[in-house]
């Protein structure tokens, strides 16, 4: 009989808001990896357990969507000091939900900082306020004056989460192959210097995922391999980006937010409306979707350097999703018709056929070339490691796991991002679940082969310009 590691012992309740395939492919592995009894788990879900799986490992779901009227009413009777509350919903505000937890002295995780329904979407509200940056400050503001107290991990998923700990990987083998030697970094303030001395101007979260489902996407038919609600609504946002030190053309569409950290800028775009070039070792260039994500704010946050109050360095960070091709004809459909939602949305998971999912950080500037850092799992070895998952529910649930073992072990810090766990005791745990993790160099940039049949406002003399990477 195979056996796992236990990383953590818990004797108190779990309860999970949300069990789409994210719940699912992660209710296992927490059982698997954490010393407790399935009837500590209470599941709320608006579907219910429609395939038994919460019910297979004697977890407890209830069929209950949790709304602004009733999250008190619903939650409060099962959280108490030191209870779990993991967050893997959409239409549920994250902040409501870390309030919640803080005033019943209870943990908290959740993959994205969510608003309540029409966060994303109402017109009343500006580009800036359903921006993920917004988001982010809300939930740091309420954490600032609560360094000692229950831990509530906000946004630790695959990414954003694991990527934060793979940029750290990252600088560290840039450092070894540019023969510098230094330890590893114990501060945010040591990280961004490392970054600062090894010359990386732009990091890619570079994502390309090729599974292929033996049924094709059909007419009015949103396919994807995780989330579709979740997809679909930060693909409305505004892109964002974490915006460099090192940038000297500003975007027609570019906006800075006039508050909070300055970290980041956004484009009065949509996301799925936003194409940018980048590079994954397997499939080489490609044109990506800039979707906004916590990530690409936190890395440019954390990673940046202040003198005398000033900024003198920091990256330019964002997303490049390259989703499965599915899920591209998917995005072409919903903008042709306005970004009007199909009528028919399919998960897909046990009729994937075939493919990987190639999920890393792409750091580029340093004088060796592009490094590009993190996962390729196949949905072949998928099967084989966890059930109730393919490749890219796997890279999520794997952080996810990470993440409460990480807030178990560490449980009175008060809010924290993936950015303040520590990379090794998060890879240690996630490393198991995310297949060949590998280190590639490559000569890449967006300059490569760009075509002379027509002229192209470009930067030859620094190709890491954000105009050279965004594609018109």
């Amino acid at each position: 009989m195979e056996t796992h590691i236990k990383h953590a012992q818990f004797s108190r309740n779990l309860v999970m808001v949300g069990f789409g395939s994210i719940g699912r492919g992660v209710l296992p592995l927490l059982l698997r990896h954490i010393q407790m009894d399935p009837w500590q788990i209470v599941i709320f879900a608006p579907e219910g357990d429609p395939e038994g799986i919460a019910r297979k490992y004697g977890a407890t779901c209830e069929r209950k969507a949790i709304t602004k009227e009733n999250y008190k009413a619903v939650l409060e009777p099962y959280l108490s000091k030191g209870d779990f509350l993991v967050n893997l919903s959409v239409d549920v505000s994250s902040l409501a939900l870390i309030e919640l937890c803080w005033q019943r002295e209870a943990h908290y995780l959740d993959t994205c900082i969510e608003p309540w329904p029409g966060g994303y979407t109402d017109p009343s509200l500006t580009p800036s306020q359903r921006s993920n940056y917004a988001l982010r400050e809300k939930a740091l503001e309420f954490g600032r004056d609560k360094h000692k107290g229950p831990t509530a991990v906000i946004s630790q998923g695959a990414n954003p989460g694991l990527v934060s700990a793979f940029v750290k990987q990252g600088l560290m083998n840039i450092a070894l192959d540019n023969g510098l030697t230094t330890k590893r970094p114990a501060t945010r303030e040591g990280w961004g210097k490392l970054a600062q001395q090894l010359g990386i101007k732009v990091i890619h979260i570079a994502e390309r995922d090729t599974q292929v489902a033996s049924l094709r996407k059909r007419r009015g038919e949103f396919v994807n391999t995780w989330s579709i609600d979740g997809f679909v609504s930060e693909g409305m946002q505004p892109a964002e980006l974490g915006w460099g030190s090192h940038e000297k053309y500003w975007p027609t569409e570019a906006r800075r937010h006039g508050y909070g950290s300055d970290a980041a800028i956004y484009l009065d775009r949509p996301g799925i409306s936003t194409r940018v070039r980048s590079w994954t070792p397997i499939e080489g260039p490609y044109h990506g979707f800039l979707i906004t994500h916590n990530e690409a704010i936190s890395i440019a946050d954390y990673l940046t350097v202040k003198e005398s109050g000033q900024v003198v360095y920091r990256p330019t960070v964002h997303y490049a999703y390259h989703p499965c091709d599915d899920a591209v004809l998917s995005i072409h459909e919903l903008a042709g018709k306005n970004m009007q939602m199909q009528a028919n949305t399919r998960l897909i998971r046990d009729e994937i056929l075939t493919g990987i999912d190639e999920l890393g950080v792409l750091l580029m500037g340093n004088k060796e070339g592009v490094y590009w850092y993190g996962s390729r799992l196949s949905i072949e070895e998928a099967r084989k490691l966890a059930p109730h998952n393919n490749a890219t529910s796997l890279q999520v649930t794997a952080g996810v796991l990470a993440g409460v073992i990480w807030a178990l072990q560490n449980p009175d810090l008060g809010v924290v991002e993936p950015d303040d766990i520590n990379d090794i005791a998060m890879l240690e745990v996630a490393e198991p679940y995310l297949g060949e993790i590998v280190g590639i160099w490559g000569e890449w940039t967006p300059l490569q082969d760009r075509t002379a049949l027509f002229e192209e406002d470009i930067d030859n003399d620094d190709p890491w310009q954000f105009k050279n990477i965004i594609v018109k």
